[in-house]
């Protein structure tokens, strides 16, 4: 649904339109139908609105001295008491460019920008019109080299020819830390670009981009995101079992927390997958690299484990490796079958007893432990599906919780 056929239907639209800010509702409900908003944005830009002016009239002022000024003073007031949106401050500018166009308010006041702004709009135009770069990176450019202009430049484009590796380096180090390993690696990376700029134009003799530092980051260097057992029960309490929708959800939550299995797993059960007597769950698994290598590559060999230690072909047919190998997605060795040193393997991490991808896992997990605790929230099935790797890891018991 766009903004027209929203605001055909919207009782807010019509509180609006028949209220005391009728004129400024309708120049604004027709700027949104003509850029096609979908429909929450339309609700969310409408809701400011109606907001914006209640608390612009409370505080004594016209609704035609409305300005960013105001607007400034209404989202600073407004973030005290909700959190922040990331379309507000752009649905209140939608809101003064329409406004003004039917000269409804007046015209917006020239900004006095500061020298170091300046030079920053300069390079701006640079990355945009030479570099290339898209609109939402350049912003976040322009205000990475703004911070790092204002500190190691107090004195605006004087101070160029004061810079020197060390000054670029401490202002490394002092915030590198300031947030993830992804913002630092961010942040060196602006900086890099704006001395780029600055030896490409002649504001500085010396290349210092080759003196920024680099922050590593390795891959699986930490734990996944997880929940913590209490959570978890949290979540699975939340389900109404006295339904049939409940006891599915509370099923599905189950073998997501006790199991691990990915949710494209899980949503493709069903029950001729379940082996009532034995207890055993045939899990299919994803992608077919496992059943291709088997089939085409996998030399003979009496040993049953699908990555054997050097196994000649077994002749096995594609229909039956398709309903059990690939189909399972694991592989398990027994106890006492030898240790896996071929090289082709790719999980030869966890030799001897097994060579399956969910125990190469844990060993990585277990090889690469930080010790350190990691904030959970529920944004995906995976944060579920790590929870007994995570437990494993900690010495735990893995299968959680005991209610079946």
């Amino acid at each position: 649904m766009n903004a027209t056929d929203y605001l055909k239907r919207s009782a807010l639209y019509r509180k609006l339109v028949y209220g005391p800010y009728r004129e400024f509702a309708r120049v604004y409900g027709a700027e949104m139908s003509n850029q096609g908003l979908g429909r929450r944005c339309t609700w969310r830009s409408l809701s400011l609105f109606r907001d914006l002016m209640d608390w612009h009239v409370g505080n004594g002022h016209a609704p035609q001295d409305l300005s960013e000024v105001y607007v400034d003073r209404f989202l600073e007031h407004r973030f005290k008491y909700w959190s922040p949106d990331t379309g507000d401050r752009s649905a209140l500018r939608r809101l003064l460019s329409a406004l003004r166009e039917e000269d409804l308010i007046p015209a917006a006041l020239p900004v006095e920008r500061t020298e170091h702004e300046q030079i920053v709009k300069v390079f701006a135009r640079y990355l945009s019109n030479e570099r290339g770069l898209a609109a939402s990176t350049v912003g976040s450019h322009k205000l990475l080299s703004l911070r790092f202009l204002r500190e190691v430049c107090p004195a605006g484009a004087d101070g160029f020819a004061a810079l020197t590796p060390e000054i670029v380096i401490g202002y490394v180090e002092r915030h590198a830390l300031d947030g993830s390993a992804d913002s630092g690696k961010a942040m060196c990376g602006v900086v890099r670009a704006f001395l780029r700029y600055l030896h490409l134009k002649g504001f500085i003799s010396t290349a210092l981009a080759d003196c920024v530092p680099s922050i590593r980051r390795w891959r699986l260097a930490s734990l996944p995101t997880f929940l913590p057992p209490e959570k978890v029960q949290r979540v699975l309490d939340a389900c109404d079992r006295t339904t049939a929708m409940g006891h599915r959800d509370y099923a599905v939550l189950m073998i997501l927390a006790k199991l691990g299995l990915r949710a494209s797993e899980v949503a493709t059960l069903n029950l001729d997958d379940i082996d009532w007597q034995s207890g055993a769950i045939l899990v299919h698994g994803k992608g077919t690299a496992a059943s291709d290598y088997a089939a085409a590559s996998r030399r003979r060999n009496s040993d049953r484990g699908l990555y054997p230690a050097w196994a000649p072909s077994l002749g096995m047919s594609a229909s039956f490796l398709a309903n059990t190998c690939a189909a399972r997605g694991l592989c398990l060795r027994t106890a006492g079958a030898a240790a896996c040193h071929d090289n082709r393997c790719p999980f030869r991490l966890c030799r001897p007893t097994r060579c399956t991808p969910w125990y190469a896992a844990q060993s990585l997990f277990l090889r690469r432990r930080t010790g350190r605790q990691i904030a959970a929230s529920i944004r995906a099935p995976r944060v579920l599906a790590t929870i007994p790797a995570n437990r494993i890891t900690a010495g735990g018991e893995s299968r959680w919780p005991t209610d079946s």
